[in-house]
């Protein structure tokens, strides 16, 4: 892990001062008339006046995610008068979009996700320059990225990418809003490390990639997307006005279930080691980018459970643990784990799944990240009859537990095979 946390000398500590921080951006000389009476509702806001409207025009934001978050923040940066949006996300619109990524329509299923959102803004605001950039945050493009912009807010949906806005962040010392959610919860945080402390100080490491749930797993709700982008927005436009004393050293935590909100604070890490460059983030979480695989690779524990209840032709392939497939497994699966497909070494893997050696290969593990990371290994080895279950056995438990087969099975590591059932 060259580069991150390959130091333990002590940060410096962030500049200190009262309430609020300077204005991050100047302001232009003159609003257009037009401009001008667009925000009349907010130029008159107690402590906001002229000259903020002026910093806002001025701005210069980066979005990283045309999704749920992009969706609610973007057009209330617009609204406000940012004058330049980036919009970044490589990915293209989905029915199962629609329910929370409400500027996208119907009959945008299919478009990049980058250039509906952008339609969006224009049709707000014709005078908004909006950069598309459709491509996906990796270490090789952040840093030119965020130089070019003032601020940068993270709407993504993965631990590598919150990771790597973070380190990029620290690098260029570009102002960072971040925000988060899943199922019923939400939570906002600004990084600007020239103030205070980053997402690193408030998560060191990230967590096992077994125990992520994400939304097309754990379900998210609707209007929690708009709660947290729209609170994301709100903390940009006081960072670019210099107005109120943004989420610096804070994380506001929301539970839509209770309606409640609270806040915890978040201190620099004495310990950790300055960012000195950018590193390879997939790797550093554990995970494999679930977007170098088509939709159509994914297939629910639902329609899993119904092709095997047909009596198709099938090969199921469980990649977990010696212990989680002893625990549990599907009936009739066998056993390989996700390292040593990964690292090519399946050259007995048609003869483990000689029962059904006709049929697909049906890839399945706890919830998602390593049936992920498997399907992927495979099919850049040229293995391309190969599906992903989607929610692993932990949603097939629920679904059709009468597939599921429960106790001890003869297992000797990767080559084990599961026993026939009777």
């Amino acid at each position: 892990m060259s580069g991150v946390g390959d130091s333990r000398a002590t940060r410096p500590e962030p500049e200190r001062g009262a309430g609020r921080r300077p204005p991050l951006v100047a302001p232009v000389e003159a609003l257009p008339a037009e401009a001008a009476i667009r925000a009349q509702r907010q130029i008159v806001l107690p402590g906001f006046g002229d000259e903020a409207q002026r910093r806002l025009a001025n701005a210069k934001v980066l979005v990283i995610g045309a999704g749920g978050l992009g969706c609610a923040s973007v057009p209330f940066l617009a609204g406000a008068g940012v004058g330049r949006i980036g919009l970044l996300d490589d990915d293209v619109v989905e029915m199962s979009n629609l329910h929370r990524q409400t500027t996208h329509r119907t009959s945008d299923i299919g478009r990049a996700k980058v250039d509906a959102l952008a339609e969006t803004v224009l049709a707000l605001d014709p005078s908004i320059t909006v950069d598309r950039h459709r491509v996906r945050l990796s270490a090789t493009n952040a840093l030119d990225l965020f130089e070019a912009y003032d601020l940068v807010l993270d709407g993504s949906d993965n631990f590598p990418t919150r990771y790597l806005t973070n380190d990029a962040a620290e690098l260029t010392g570009t102002p960072l809003v971040w925000g988060a959610i899943l199922q019923f919860s939400g939570q906002v945080g600004v990084a600007w490390h020239r103030f205070g402390p980053g997402y690193r100080d408030l998560f060191p490491a990230p967590p096992t990639p077994e125990s992520v749930l994400n939304c097309a797993v754990g379900g998210v709700l609707p209007g929690l997307c708009g709660t947290i982008g729209t609170l994301m927005a709100t903390e940009a436009l006081k960072l670019i006005a210099g107005i109120g004393e943004p989420l610096i050293g804070r994380v506001l935590l929301y539970d839509a279930l209770a309606a409640r909100t609270r806040e915890i604070a978040v201190n620099r890490d004495p310990l950790a080691g300055p960012i000195t460059g950018l590193v390879d983030y997939e790797m550093f979480c554990g995970t494999t980018p679930s977007s170098t695989l088509p939709e159509s690779r994914g297939v629910s524990a639902e329609a899993f459970a119904e092709t095997l209840r047909t009596g198709e032709p099938s090969r199921v392939l469980d990649v977990r643990s010696a212990e989680e497939f002893a625990e549990r497994r599907v009936r009739g699966a066998v056993r390989l784990s996700v390292d040593d497909i990964e690292t090519g070494d399946i050259q007995s893997l048609e003869g483990m799944l000689e029962n059904g050696a006709d049929g697909p290969i049906w890839v399945y593990c706890e919830r998602d990240p390593r049936s992920v990371r498997a399907t992927a290994a495979l099919v850049s080895q040229g293995i391309d009859e190969v599906r992903f279950v989607r929610g692993g056995i932990s949603r097939l438990a629920s679904a059709a537990p009468d597939l599921i087969v429960r106790g001890e099975a003869r297992a000797r590591g990767s080559d084990a095979r599961a026993e026939e059932d009777a």
